[in-house]
């Protein structure tokens, strides 16, 4: 593969891209969860609530703000590396992404800082509905973000103009696009298992080091409760979307699935090693037969094989087949997880399970690497189109040298590395202090507006 403008082109944009999407992935189910435990204080004025929130908000801020760092230098790369793409595709995605910006961006920037600095100066209430109108615009953003993306993978309600331009013709078409609902949900979902992982994990790692905070052992529970339920369903949110790209991008379902050939029933190869040039999976486990019962076909049904497009045309095969098998796999992983975790926690053994706690803590990372498995399964799969079947990658380039790209690639990787390899840490170690490292400031009850905020009962019971 020779490294010329568009390779590292590509390349720049999937490393600054799997930066950013592992905050977002990360906050839209943090900025959720966050409300529920602002709601169960309200409710309960259990004050264990209250500390798992002033704990979680800081990571929260922190990873809110990396994200919208990584986030600003993306529209950089639209102008400097895409701008051919920019230019015909504009009138469509700019007004998307300027939705994200105005109904999303501004909602979470604008009550960020009361959910920060307004516990003392206004009412719970209100401080619970900017945490809630925080949420909401987490949610709104992942609307727009993936309604822009599922538009370039399953195009509808444009027309090209003779100039090569694209015009909405319907925006209710380019908005809820074929793809958009059934990504939607998925990408959601992940966001919240992403998040649960990650509170179960830093919980679990709290319990090994000491095994009687109470804070931690309530947010266990709601992370065990969180992806025991939402993982199972998650599968079938993959499935739902597994089904609309077979329809809307065959292409893509034959890298996925590694279907050389066109044929009738297909088979399902598990793992192997896929080769473009010889057209064949080498060291192949496949069970013969069973593809379409898979895909949810009948056996009657035809599965194209990629023999059935022109090989310029084909995604990286071998790239596309293992990113779809690792997010699967961890997603299997996970669904063990929530079982075993369930059962222990009916036996009243979730907090003094080690080996569960030990496990919960391996797998905190899990969320984010299946997330960037899923994107890699998506953005790779669609290639070589920036828009599918109309408007291809090595035609949406700005006319730009190898080593002006290059050079800003090497010069992204180095403030990346240190940026955000700061803030990674800084957050790991929050949370290995935990949440009563900072739990000295008073505790809040409810008052009437416009009054100084009073301490709050003493938590009545120890354990959630």
């Amino acid at each position: 593969m020779t490294l010329d403008a568009l390779i590292l082109a590509r390349l720049q944009f999937a490393f600054t891209i799997s930066f950013h999407i592992i905050f977002p992935a990360f906050t839209i189910g943090l900025a959720s969860f966050l409300a529920v435990l602002e709601g169960l204080w309200l409710f309960t004025r259990r004050e264990r609530f209250q500390t798992l929130y002033l704990f979680w908000v800081k990571i929260f801020a922190l990873s809110f703000g990396m994200g919208v760092v990584s986030g600003v230098v993306m529209s950089y790369e639209f102008g400097t590396n895409w701008s051919v793409f920019s230019t015909r595709v504009g009138n469509v995605m700019g007004p998307l992404l300027a939705f994200e910006v105005l109904s999303a961006f501004f909602l979470e920037a604008s009550f960020l800082g009361v959910m920060l600095f307004g516990w003392k100066k206004v009412g719970p209430r209100l401080h619970f509905a900017a945490t809630c109108l925080v949420a909401l615009g987490t949610l709104s953003s992942a609307f727009w973000i993936i309604s822009a993306n599922s538009w370039m993978q399953s195009p509808s309600g444009y027309a090209v103009l003779p100039s090569g331009r694209f015009i909405a013709t319907s925006w209710l078409a380019v908005i809820f696009s074929p793809t958009f609902p059934s990504r939607l949900v998925h990408m959601v979902m992940a966001a919240y298992l992403t998040t649960s992982l990650v509170v179960g994990g830093a919980s679990a790692w709290r319990l090994l080091q000491k095994g009687d905070e109470t804070e931690s052992k309530t947010s266990l529970k709601m992370a065990v409760g969180m992806f025991a339920l939402v993982a199972p369903l998650q599968l079938l949110a993959g499935h739902w979307s597994g089904e609309v790209v077979r329809e809307y991008q065959p292409l893509k379902l034959a890298a996925i699935e590694a279907y050389w050939t066109t044929q009738t029933p297909q088979g399902l190869t598990l793992v192997g090693i896929p080769d473009r040039n010889a057209k064949a999976t080498h060291l192949g486990i496949t069970v013969p037969r069973i593809g379409n019962l898979v895909e949810g076909v009948s056996p009657t049904t035809v599965l194209k094989g990629l023999d059935a497009w022109p090989r310029k045309d084909w995604p990286m095969v071998w790239l596309v087949f293992w990113a779809f098998r690792i997010m699967v796999g961890l997603g299997v992983a996970i669904i063990g997880l929530g079982v075993w975790g369930a059962v222990q926690w009916g036996r009243g053994k979730l907090a003094s399970d080690r080996w569960f706690l030990r496990a919960a803590v391996a797998m905190g990372p899990s969320g984010f690497i299946a997330v960037l498995a899923g994107w890699v399964t998506a953005e790779a799969g669609r290639q070589p189109y920036t828009v599918y079947n109309i408007l291809r990658t090595d035609h949406s380039m700005s006319p730009v040298g190898a080593g002006q790209v290059a050079t800003s690639l090497l010069v992204f990787m180095g403030v990346y590395a240190v940026v955000f390899t700061v803030g990674v840490l800084y957050i790991l170690r929050l949370m290995h202090e935990g949440p009563l490292a900072g739990a000295a400031e008073p505790v809040l009850t409810d008052r009437a507006p416009g009054t100084p905020m009073a301490a709050a009962p003493a938590d009545p019971e120890g354990d959630a």
